[in-house]
């Protein structure tokens, strides 16, 4: 198959060339290599720097990071499709009536008088119902970032009643752990020490769930304001031809608190 053999657009014009990529014949011996397990990580990837353009707002890159997201969608469907597991038309039939049935407000004779509030809670009835007996935390994915696990694993448990009534009480438990902390790195295992920052970074995901705050979000923004922050400490250092190697924590902390009072000047 050519170029010219292929669709002329559309996703039948990508269905093709994946096809094509995937033939045991005259395809990409890299493609052809892959499996879903290898590919996995790629999907992961891709949906994270989807998520960085609409962090950054950068709406030209945006639709490339579509398309390479997209592109993984096709890949696990043209490999299930060849083992036999199901097809890309499967995929999406499966969605289309999921969010069909998922959404009677607008597709069925329910009344779209609802807030958004409770159109969330029934989003969640219906999935619950989709799990049928299935155990409370069943079904919320292990490759998730760790923050956002966290708060999901947190809200299936709170919708059943297991939670704290207040914000007031996660603090207290905030508190609580932060001690435990201290007191692991005096006198625990290593081991130990990792359990008890886990059970801290857990309970600081509960608050952000809480006050209504995306962990994974205001992590992301602590990030970047660390990384501006930091740019501009060796820009300051590069003005007298030194890197942050030649410095001192002295002088970097000072510079910091430069950077930092120059972000607030800033806005």
């Amino acid at each position: 198959m050519t170029t010219e053999t292929l669709p002329p657009s559309g996703i039948d014009r990508l269905l093709a060339i994946m096809a094509r990529l995937r033939d045991p014949q005259t395809g990409c011996p890299w493609d052809i290599e892959q499996s879903f397990a290898t590919i996995a990580p790629y999907t992961l990837e891709e949906a994270h720097e989807v998520a960085d353009a609409i962090e950054r707002q950068a709406w030209g890159e945006l639709k490339g990071e579509l398309g390479d997201l997209l592109l993984q969608v096709v890949y696990h469907a043209q490999m299930a499709a060849e083992a036999g597991h199901f097809t890309f038309a499967d995929v999406v039939a499966a969605i289309s009536d999921k969010m069909i049935a998922r959404h009677p407000h607008v597709f069925g004779s329910e009344s779209r008088d609802k807030t958004a509030e409770q159109q969330t809670r029934d989003w969640e009835a219906q999935k619950a119902r989709e799990r049928g007996a299935a155990r409370t935390l069943d079904g919320v994915a292990l490759a998730l970032p760790a923050l956002t696990r966290a708060l999901k694993l947190q809200n299936r448990a709170a919708r059943v009643g297991f939670d704290w009534p207040s914000t007031a009480e996660v603090l207290d438990k905030l508190i609580e752990e932060a001690r435990e902390v201290v007191e692991a790195r005096d006198s625990l295992s290593h081991e130990a020490l990792t359990e008890e920052i886990g059970d801290l970074l857990f309970v600081m995901a509960n608050l952000a769930r809480h006050l209504k705050v995306d962990p994974e979000a205001a992590l992301r923004a602590a990030n970047a304001k660390f990384t501006r922050r930091f740019a501009r400490i060796e820009d300051w250092l590069a003005e007298s031809g030194r890197r942050p190697a030649d410095s001192t924590l002295e002088e970097m902390d000072a510079l910091w608190n430069r950077a930092k009072a120059e972000n607030k000047r800033q806005g």
